[in-house]
This record gives structure tokens, sequence and C-alpha cells, in this order.
């Protein structure tokens, strides 16, 4: 009886040993993949920056004022002006315009409203 209790124990802690190198095996490939994504999200916040950096360089106002001046006869930009300036509440929205059935298709053969609603849906 002892022998196979022996057996059995001896079994499960293989059993286990295995179960915590696979284990092991899992953990460390998720390290790498972690690491691998914080590199690139480490490369893509670099990237971000030195576009946000281009972006401010190339939106100072001495330097977009000089290209409106240089560019007015083509584009005729002028500065704001506070009166140019409306309140959302004096937004006048289109209404959808209701559309007229043009050409109509053939369900089943029926084309008659009321010979649709009269029809018994199972």
């Amino acid at each position: 009886m002892r022998g196979v209790i022996y057996v059995l124990t001896a079994l499960a802690v293989f059993g286990l040993a295995l179960w915590a190198y696979q284990e092991n095996y899992r953990t460390q490939q998720v390290l790498k993949e972690t690491q691998a994504l914080q590199r690139q999200i480490g490369a893509a916040q670099v990237r971000l920056s030195v576009l946000r950096a281009e972006w401010a360089y190339l939106n100072r106002p001495d330097r977009l004022r000089e290209l409106a001046d240089l560019n007015f006869e083509r584009l005729g930009l002028l500065p704001l002006r506070p009166d140019q300036f409306g309140r959302v509440d004096e937004i006048t929205y289109a209404e959808d315009p209701d559309l007229p059935i043009i050409d109509p298709i053939d369900v089943q053969g029926i084309t008659d409203v009321q010979a649709l609603t009269e029809l018994e849906w199972p």
C-alpha cells in the first residue's frame, strides 16, 4: 500500500513540476512580448513628440502671417474679426426633403399596399 502511495506522490510531483515548467515558459514568453510592446510604445511616443514639435514649429503665428501675406493675391486670406463669429442658435439647418418613391419594386407579385396588409403572417 505504501508503495502505491509513494508512486502516486512521485507522479503528482512530476506532474506539478511539468505544469510549473510550462507556466514558467508561458510567463517568459508573455514577458518578452510585453517588453517588445513597451519598446514599440516608446518609439511611438518619441515619433509623436517629434510630430508635435514639427506641428508647433509650422503653426507659429508669425510664420502663418508671413505665408498669408505672401499668398494674399492667390488666397485672399484676411485676419479674423470678432463680428465674423456667430452663436450656435443662429444656425438654420435645412429640413430633409420628402423623397417620392419612383419605380416601386414588385414584392412577390403584389404591388397594392392594401393587399399586403391583408396577408396573414405566420
